[in-house]
């Protein structure tokens, strides 16, 4: 407990400080925290990270990166299909030149990975240089940590229903209760700093977040249940690798996203 503490305590800081510069400074730790996060993503499928199979990967999570950064609206759109699509032609061929020994579900597992992952910390620098970025992003991370801290606590308090069992054993309904409530209160403390939102719209998009960002913990889960590993990596103490510390804020900006689109 005392380490999971000190390393989410300093994490968050250092994290908090860097999104406070912007730029090319926020580009370039989301750039390097993606890129650990696809090794990660390799590693959980026993994938060697730095073979003929996972490159194109980081190659497409790089571009997916790089369209966020250079690219706005229906241009970025654009480019990122162009990107997609070039992936799926190049993880195809794979299969082809490497005479199947990179079989359709590796494939498949290694181009859903990307493209999750790719857009999931595209749209985190997208956020971050929007009008008012820098509250949007604190806006949505506040949800999410606290969403995650409200049910971590609850849940080994007062926790007794399981809320997936197949899925994720430790996860409770009173947890989950209980992070959902201090998400929306911990959105709404922030929203009130945001000039485009007002309580209406806060209390919504709070809550749309929090489900979304329990639901991206929920599919990490599923991905490291059906892989049969406990944590995604150990680069932080007491809290996993990077995938385990952002999975919930990864889903929640795609869903964001499509909510905005639709």
């Amino acid at each position: 407990m005392k380490q999971r503490i000190i390393t989410g305590g300093l994490g968050a800081a250092g994290f908090l400080f860097v999104l406070w510069l912007g730029g090319k400074w926020y580009a370039g730790l989301i750039a390097l925290l993606a890129t650990v996060g696809y090794a990660e993503f390799c590693r959980m499928g026993r994938i060697p990270w730095l073979s003929r199979w996972s490159v194109p990967g980081f190659l497409m999570v790089w571009s997916i990166l790089f369209a966020g950064m250079t690219h706005e609206g229906t241009a970025a759109s654009s480019f990122g299909l162009d990107v997609v699509l070039t992936g799926l032609v190049i993880f195809f061929l794979l299969m082809v030149i490497s005479r199947n020994r990179t079989d359709i579900f590796r494939t498949a597992y290694l181009f859903s990975g990307a493209l999750y992952i790719g857009f999931g910390f595209s749209y985190m620098i997208q956020m971050r240089w929007m009008t008012d970025g820098l509250l949007w992003s604190l806006f949505v991370l506040g949800v999410i940590w606290a969403g995650d801290t409200g049910a971590y606590f609850v849940g080994r308090k007062f926790g007794k229903r399981k809320l997936c069992p197949e899925i994720s054993p430790n996860k409770t309904v009173e947890g989950s209760a209980g992070g959902l409530i201090l998400s929306v209160i911990a959105g709404l403390s922030i929203a009130s700093a945001i000039p485009a939102l007002d309580w209406q719209s806060s209390l919504v998009l709070a809550l749309l977040i929090a489900v979304a960002g329990q639901l991206g913990d929920l599919v990490e889960s599923a991905i490291k249940r059906t892989t049969g590993v406990k944590d995604s990596g150990g680069l932080l103490p007491g809290h996993g690798g990077v995938l385990d510390r952002f999975d919930s804020l990864l889903f929640a900006l795609l869903v964001i996203h499509l909510f905005r689109v639709v």
